[in-house]
């Protein structure tokens, strides 16, 4: 072989036996995960943001409601 047929081996054996197994299981290990879906903390979490979301979303109806009554053209500004 020449050297330069040598100097190309090296570096794709090691990415053959090296680099693409590791990646391999990285790749099929996150598939797996999302494939779960949420864990009990993250699910309660969740819950508890949505929940103060939709608190936010009534204060903001009343506030809204509240300047159409005393501010009228407060939309307009």
């Amino acid at each position: 072989m020449t050297e330069l047929a040598w100097a190309l081996v090296a570096p794709l054996n090691i990415f053959l036996f090296l680099v693409v197994p590791v990646w391999l299981v990285l790749h099929y290990r996150s598939k797996r995960r999302l494939g779960e879906g949420l864990d009990d903390n993250a699910r309660q979490r969740l819950e508890q943001a949505l929940q103060q979301s939709e608190q936010l979303a009534e204060r903001v109806e009343t506030l809204e409601r509240l300047l159409d009554q005393e501010v009228p053209e407060w939309r307009r500004r």
